[in-house]
């Protein structure tokens, strides 16, 4: 592994003005369960890494009525997971975030840093995504909000330019009625990358059967995550039977656009993406009928 120098800035434009002058052999560490592992396996040419572990900006945890949650890049995914609004309205999003890595790396990896890793397999993107939440980056220009869905560009690319930082993902308080989930499949039986994963979240009208709104995202299955229109489409305004599911599951499969590797076949990922879309609105649903 190489030397590097380390900063550990206590402020959001200390660490912007790092940012600024180090240029793009720059690591940000959120967590570092990602950016470490690169570096010392040479994956990543880095002669300076940033901890912004500490920033008081980047660890807000806070959820309002009103407004939703506002989620700190560096709060850690075991701290996500304990916060008691967030088990309550965002089910789908905690499950992203406890499936990262064991339970020793869940207290440092955070979920800003699973996103801007940049990885279509990212637990964390798809719920993110189903949930309209907004990325919000700051550079020396001043801020910008970014949609989770625009937010990775491609394999290892994100929407952050040279010197920008991702401070915060807010989240809009879910309707009444409504609910999300997500899967993923693995090879093995802990600690994998997904070899193909979806998040649903759903809304039921007054009549706690018929679907108003639905949002799908699938993972692992393209160089990005994908939000599924069509497979929504095949939700909204019907009872969310075995027709709908089987039918926003085919629509599920049809937008997956893979690859084969060594964790699965083109094949097998298509016919997954559609599975896990059928499992995880089945179980949006099931959390709805409970809290009635």
């Amino acid at each position: 592994m190489k030397p590097l120098e380390f900063s550990a800035p206590a402020t959001l434009d200390e660490a912007l003005g790092l940012l600024a002058g180090t240029g793009d052999q720059t690591g940000v560490l959120a967590g570092g369960t990602d950016l470490i592992i690169q570096h010392r396996s040479g994956h990543r040419d880095i002669g300076h890494m940033i901890d912004i572990k500490k920033i008081p900006e980047l660890n807000v945890l806070d959820f309002d009525t009103k407004t939703g949650l506002r989620l700190g890049a560096a709060v850690a995914c075991d701290d996500l997971g304990a916060f008691a609004p967030a088990q309550k309205h965002y089910p789908g999003l905690v499950e992203g975030a406890e499936l990262i890595g064991s339970t020793q790396i869940q207290s440092r990896a955070s979920v800003g840093g699973n996103v801007c890793n940049g990885s279509p397999a990212a637990d964390t993107i798809c719920p993110l995504i189903v949930l309209e939440a907004v990325c919000v980056v700051r550079g020396k220009d001043g801020e910008r909000e970014v949609a989770a869905i625009d937010f990775m560009t491609g394999p290892g690319q994100t929407a952050l330019q040279q010197g920008e930082l991702l401070v915060e993902f807010r989240i809009p308080p879910p309707p009444p009625r409504s609910s999300d989930a997500y899967l993923r499949f693995i090879p093995r039986n802990e600690m994998d990358i997904a070899v193909a994963s979806a998040a649903v979240a759903i809304t039921l009208a007054d009549d706690g059967k018929t679907c108003v709104s639905a949002k799908i995202a699938i993972g692992a299955v393209g160089p990005t995550p994908i939000l599924v229109e069509e497979a929504a489409a095949a939700l909204e305004g019907r009872e969310l039977v075995n027709a709908a599911l089987e039918a926003a599951g085919k629509a599920s499969s049809a937008a997956a656009k893979p690859i084969t590797d060594m964790r699965g076949t083109v094949e097998y990922r298509v016919h997954m993406a559609g599975v896990l879309t059928r499992r995880a609105a089945s179980m949006a649903l099931e959390r709805i009928q409970e809290s009635d």
